[in-house]
């Protein structure tokens, strides 16, 4: 594991403006962003948002309001009266670095055509290259207005290119956080140049960090630091550990994920059924909201669980918080997907520790840092409901078990996944970055 010694906190922590770019603010599925940048303007560091999309329509995180920066959209679709005059003036103040920063994007371009001769996807390529330019020609104006100390991108995919392009115009460093999809999916070599220019590249388990370390170790070496994504447990009420679960029966399995292929709620659905068939009374709620809701549907349809399963869609947070409450136990049996995409730590493996919930999962990615099998929570092989079922039956039935794990999961959560922690930790490879 990695240490975090070599990393000091300063005694100032108000010098820094941080320009964070994001896919979309705010949205639901990231509260690790939020938390995050509530945990820095706490400490001073003053923040402003690029959201590269226009927000999500649906129920948003009641601490948005916490949130102090300002937040500006990047998308041309709607903001393109605003946007080419900010590209006109930042190529008026910086028309060497804006014209360089154009000839490298088509030059990326037509490399990449040279690799894929007639691909169909060529086309949107070049748009996305344009689009993207003109983004960042966008914060570019933005920031000679209120300038930044550095530039932060969640995710190497769309947002660290756009900090990457704004970069190269303005002169500005960036740092990035790479979490899931964005580094198992991306193509390598998109992804190579992005680590490479980066002046620090941040990701949010040790096991992400092992792969960027072993597939990219010229781009990442001497700059690759492991930050977990902090949580307030003081937001969750944690059931004492003495306090017995509800009655099997009368129990509440709970999920809360995106409805896609690398959280496995298909073998979720099949476990419930394997419990239903061993006499257990028992309602299993998901939240959440994705492209498999329908399909997950028909599932518990044919499977005879429309009683038992209930699909509630996106949920405004405090009806999160609400439902961590009534569950007996919270399962999320995350996999790899088939294009190689996985979850590092799903916040919500956090959300379900600090409320006190026992927490079955999968060894897959990141997990295993937070939640020790058999120590602070069951894992079991992924793409494997017998073995799912197998592990909800246990806690649902043993009051010790559930009071064992729930206790050593919080203090884990407590030593090294606590907003307070991971701030500082962040907060201190900012001031790093800034020094050198």
């Amino acid at each position: 594991m990695q240490r975090d010694a070599p990393l000091r906190v300063g005694e100032s922590d108000g010098q820094l403006a941080i320009a964070y770019i994001v896919k979309a603010w705010p949205r639901l599925s990231e509260t690790f962003i939020l938390n995050e940048i509530i945990g820095l303007e706490r400490r001073g560091v003053s923040i402003r948002i690029f959201s590269v999309k226009d927000p999500n329509p649906g129920p948003i995180h009641d601490r948005v309001a916490l949130v102090r920066a300002n937040v500006t959209y990047l998308s041309l679709r709607s903001h393109w009266k605003v946007a080419l005059p900010a590209n006109f003036r930042s190529l008026r103040r910086r028309p060497a670095r804006y014209v360089r920063t154009l000839l490298m994007a088509i030059v990326k371009v037509l490399s990449h055509r040279r690799r894929h001769r007639g691909s169909p996807a060529l086309g949107l390529r070049a748009l996305a290259a344009v689009r993207h330019l003109l983004e960042a020609g966008y914060v570019a104006d933005v920031l000679f207005g209120r300038p930044a100390t550095h530039l932060h991108a969640h995710f190497a995919s769309s947002p660290t290119l756009v900090a990457l392009l704004t970069s190269r115009i303005t002169g500005v460093p960036y740092t990035l956080t790479a979490h899931a999809k964005d580094i198992y999916v991306s193509h390598p070599d998109d992804l190579r140049a992005k680590l490479r220019e980066a002046r620090a590249v941040v990701t949010c388990t040790e096991y992400n960090r092992q792969h960027l370390l072993s597939r990219y170790p010229r781009e990442c070496g001497g700059k690759l630091f492991r930050v977990y994504h902090g949580l307030d447990a003081s937001l969750f009420r944690c059931a004492p550990s003495h306090t017995p679960p509800p009655e099997p029966q009368e129990a509440v399995i709970l999920s809360v994920a995106r409805l896609v292929e690398k959280k496995g709620l298909d073998d979720l659905l099949a476990a419930a059924e394997i419990l239903r068939l061993r006499g257990y009374r028992f309602r299993l709620e998901i939240i959440g909201t994705g492209p498999l809701r329908e399909t997950l549907k028909a599932q518990a349809k044919r499977l005879g669980l429309e009683d038992r399963v209930t699909l509630l869609g996106a949920q405004p947070y405090e009806a999160v918080r609400l439902a961590y409450r009534r569950a007996a136990v919270f399962a999320l049996p995350c996999r790899v997907a088939a294009d190689g995409d996985r979850d590092g730590i799903p916040n919500v493996l956090l959300e379900a520790v600090a409320s006190g919930v026992p927490v079955v999962s999968t060894p897959v990615s990141g997990i295993p840092e937070l939640i020790e099998c058999d120590r602070s929570g069951l894992l079991v092989e992924p793409n494997n409901p017998g073995m799912l079922a197998d592990a909800l039956d246990r806690i649902l039935t043993s009051p010790e078990l559930r009071a064992r794990l729930t206790e050593a999961a919080r203090a884990k959560l407590d030593e090294h996944f606590s907003l307070d922690r991971c701030s500082a930790r962040l907060l201190a490879l900012f001031h790093a970055v800034q020094a050198a």
